[in-house]
Order: C-alpha cells, then sequence, then structure tokens
C-alpha cells in the first residue's frame, strides 16, 4: 500500500467564502499514483470546513443564509468564545458544515456520485489557511 499527502493553502479576501476545491484533488490523485484506495481531505483549522456538495450558487447562498441564521456572527457579545477573538459563530458553523471528507478512489478516479464536488468552506478567513489531502491505497 502507498500514501500520498499534500497541502493545499488559501488566504480569502472576505471572511467566508466557498471554494470548489475538486480540481486540486484530482491533480494531488494524478500525482499520488493511487489507483484504488481513499482519499481523506481535512480543513486543518477549526475555522473552516470542507464538504461535498453540489457546485450550484443559489445552493451556496442558501448554506450561507442558513449557517447565519444558526450561529449569527454579530453581535459578537453573544458568544462568551469572543474575548480576545470575533469568531465564534465561525467555531459553531464549522462544527454542522463539518471537517473532512472521505472519497473512495477506483481507477484512479475519485469515485463520486452525479453532481458531487468538493469544497473549501471558509468561516473565519483574510489570513493563510491549509487542507491537507491524504491519498492510501495501491
Amino acid at each position: 500500500m502507498k500514501s500520498y499527502r499534500k497541502e493545499l493553502f488559501f488566504n480569502t479576501a472576505t471572511r467566508r467564502e466557498i471554494i470548489n476545491i475538486t480540481p486540486d484533488v484530482e491533480r494531488a490523485l494524478g500525482e499520488s499514483g493511487i489507483q484504488e484506495g481513499l482519499l481523506l481531505v481535512n480543513a486543518m483549522h477549526i475555522t473552516a470546513s470542507v464538504f461535498i456538495n453540489d457546485d450550484e450558487s443559489g445552493l451556496h447562498n442558501d448554506f450561507e443564509k442558513w449557517l447565519e441564521r444558526l450561529a449569527p456572527e454579530k453581535p459578537y457579545s453573544q458568544y462568551e468564545h469572543n474575548g480576545f477573538e470575533d469568531n465564534a459563530d465561525a467555531h459553531l458553523k464549522r462544527t454542522i458544515m463539518g471537517r473532512e471528507v472521505v472519497v473512495a478512489i477506483t481507477n484512479g478516479r475519485l469515485d463520486f456520485g452525479p453532481w458531487e464536488q468538493i469544497f473549501y468552506y471558509e468561516l473565519d478567513g483574510m489570513r493563510r489557511k491549509r487542507v491537507l489531502i491524504k491519498i492510501i491505497g495501491d
């Protein structure tokens, strides 16, 4: 069995942003040479998420509105966590959206269902963050 590790780095211009990272993940899979196995993609920061869904802007806007209703960013004073920071809402949103995804690899390709894509969701941006890709298999 082989393993392959790669990091992706992000520094968004806005506090929240959804980025389709499927092409980056597919490129890493190609670099790995692995044909059969499993691929893990996870956000290495507790205020960012990696998830699988459809690449449709209306849906992405729905995520943003839904999460903002569940854990509104402001007022910052509503959260005990917000003392020296103002990102308690990002921690809560990440808990809902998830930390990582695992995708099967079949014949050297991501074994997706229809419309599935991998996304990085920055929830407290404007600074450098990273995502880990770990691939194991043969």
